[in-house]
């Protein structure tokens, strides 16, 4: 009979200990969560900041075309009635060749602690 209350006790005590890892474990897995939500929304603001950025570098290359078209038919007109040739390169249509980087690509080592804020 005592040897079954010492088991029932150990039990109950390995049990308690086991209850007690789980909630530590759930506290660290709140505080990682938690310090995760803080990067996402640290991340997503960023997005937001270049997503607006790029928004208005597109707008700028937008201008910028048209700017360049109407330098051309500024140009071609003093081409035609001046009769003075012009060198008026063609505006490339940026769909129809590959896009490509202003330098040359080299690989990009990543390490741990870049997504350490």
């Amino acid at each position: 009979m005592e040897s079954n209350r010492e088991s029932a006790r150990r039990s109950r005590l390995r049990k308690q200990k086991r209850v007690e890892e789980l909630l530590n474990e759930a506290a660290t897995l709140k505080e990682e969560s938690a310090r995760m939500a803080a990067q996402a929304a640290v991340v997503e603001e960023k997005l937001v900041d270049l997503e607006s950025e790029n928004a208005v570098l597109g707008a700028q290359v937008m201008e910028l075309k048209e700017r360049l078209q109407s330098m051309n038919s500024v140009l071609r007109l003093v081409e035609e009635f001046s009769g003075i040739s012009v060198d008026i390169p063609e505006m490339p249509d940026p769909l129809l060749r590959p896009w490509q980087l202003p330098c040359p690509s080299h690989p990009i080592m990543a390490t741990a602690e870049i997504t350490h804020y």
